[in-house]
């Protein structure tokens, strides 16, 4: 049996077809790749091998074609979204199990290419434990652009990468293949909202919550509303929103959407280093969290309290000044500064709201953002510091996963071709440790993590220290 019927029964068993449409589902390969057949080859994937066919018969577009031939193993996104509300009656665990397969068997969650991304975990000196990824999947944003993508305005279709119209979209240069893309429909907060999955995800079920309407990223007490009613809907996963502002917001500031999934965080599991008491509010349980960045926690079990606290701490914020701490929350144009990342998960039927806070200024010494990495940190991250990030799951770019093989070598005395930008903090850290083969991995990672722990002290507003301590006092006051 080739390659062409061996798939045909494939899509069959998917079952997004019946036996009957067997020869129909054939025909609609050979439509793809061309009616010359191929051998099935062991060990390999037959998508792969039939996109590798059609190259031979003369197609060109790999993804896009890879993506159609795995449009045949997926069912439609009515028949997904059935099958979806169905699972759920039995418990919502039941209902993200059943998509996160679909969506990794169908290849629209690139497993092949998360497994190459580097991923280990280290304490740092302060005592927390950070997680570093090298993200070897995807590209990372320049902060300039995601800025210069908020405001475009210029009509495309689809308007964005997050837009339900790129459920099946077949693809074009500049605009993903997503003919396999499949989005389930809820309701959130009175609105339509989509579910799907990261097709290079972060984390463990790593997924978006996106808006149906094309619309800016804005955080507000509605913001909170809509995170309870994802918590409600599924417990089992956190949710939070990356910051609606420049420099301290994510890569997509011009579609309202958040993130989540099944996975805890570094931050989730920091302490709380102050309590809080509000007096209107005995029913929530809050404090300062010791954490690099600047973080107010509240837990409570009552989620009108919550999301009114969460509302007034936000508020209190985005007018929040403390100029001797470059801390203002409006410029002299009238522009805003101020926003919060808030992440939410659950802990049994206590609601847990983490609220981060954040400020985007900018200055003459740091024109990328004075609660952004520092220069002295550009070697290792210059990108935003969003969502994931300010969790404590750091992700870096490609590049690192050669230039820090040089860096190794550097520390052995090997010939290296260090790159200049590494050398000053190389220097350093040989400095004050004994480095040898047998450890320098380790203290690679080890330095890592700590670079990671310094960049998220950069983005903290309050920072750990007698002054930073002093200026969360006033705020607490204010507030």
């Amino acid at each position: 049996m080739g390659l062409i019927e061996t798939f045909a029964e494939k899509a069959i068993a998917s079952g997004a077809y019946q036996p009957l449409d067997k020869v129909y589902v054939a025909n609609k390969v050979r439509a793809l790749v061309g009616d010359q057949d191929g051998d099935v080859q062991a060990g390999r994937s037959i998508a792969e091998q039939l996109v590798d066919l059609s190259i031979e018969n003369g197609q060109t577009e790999r993804e896009i074609l890879n993506e159609q031939l795995f449009d045949l193993l997926t069912p439609t996104p009515s028949a997904v979204n059935a099958r979806f509300w169905q699972e759920y009656q039995r418990s919502p665990e039941a209902a993200t199990g059943w998509f996160y397969q679909l969506c990794t068997e169908n290849d629209y969650v690139k497993v092949a290419a998360i497994k190459k991304n580097v991923e280990f975990t280290r304490q740092v000196k302060d005592g927390n434990e950070l997680e570093i990824t090298i993200n070897l999947s995807k590209p990372e944003k320049d902060p300039k652009a995601i800025a210069a993508a908020a405001h475009d305005t210029a009509k495309k279709y689809p308007q964005c990468a997050l837009c339900i119209e790129n459920e099946g979209y077949l693809g074009r240069l500049g605009q993903a293949a997503r003919s396999n893309h499949r989005v389930i429909r809820m309701m959130i907060g009175g609105k339509g909202w989509g579910f799907q999955y990261s097709p290079y995800a972060y984390f463990h079920e790593h997924c978006i919550f996106l808006d149906l309407q094309h619309e800016p990223m804005k955080i507000d007490q509605q913001t909170l509303v809509n995170l309870v009613e994802i918590e409600k809907t599924l417990p089992h996963y956190f949710v939070g929103s990356n910051a609606d502002l420049p420099i301290v917001g994510g890569s997509m500031l011009a579609h309202e959407h958040y993130q989540g999934g099944r996975h805890t965080f570094p931050m989730m599991k920091a302490p709380i280093k102050q309590e809080l008491t509000f007096k209107d509010y005995p029913q929530v349980k809050a404090g300062i969290v010791d954490w690099p960045m600047s973080d107010i926690r509240l837990e409570t079990t009552d989620q009108l309290a919550l999301i009114n606290l969460g509302t007034h701490i936000m508020k209190t914020w985005n007018d929040y000044s403390d100029p001797a701490l470059s801390i203002v929350a409006t410029g002299q144009d009238g522009t805003r500064h101020h926003t919060v990342t808030p992440i939410m998960h659950r802990e049994g039927e206590t609601f847990v709201l983490d609220l981060v806070l954040r400020d985007n200024n900018t200055s003459d010494e740091y024109p990328l953002g004075i609660f952004h990495p520092h220069e002295k940190l550009w070697h290792i991250k210059k990108e935003n510091i969003g969502l994931i990030e300010v969790m404590g799951r750091a992700i870096l770019p490609a590049r690192l996963k050669v230039e820090l093989e040089e860096v190794k070598k550097f520390w052995l005395n090997e010939d290296n071709q260090i790159a200049p930008a590494h050398l000053p903090w190389a220097q350093e850290v040989a400095a004050r440790r004994d480095i040898m083969s047998a450890n320098v991995e380790a203290v690679l990672e080890e330095e890592l993590a700590q670079v990671f722990s310094d960049v998220l002290e950069d983005a903290g507003v309050f920072k750990r220290t007698d002054e930073g301590d002093a200026g969360w006092q006033r705020f607490i006051k204010q507030l």
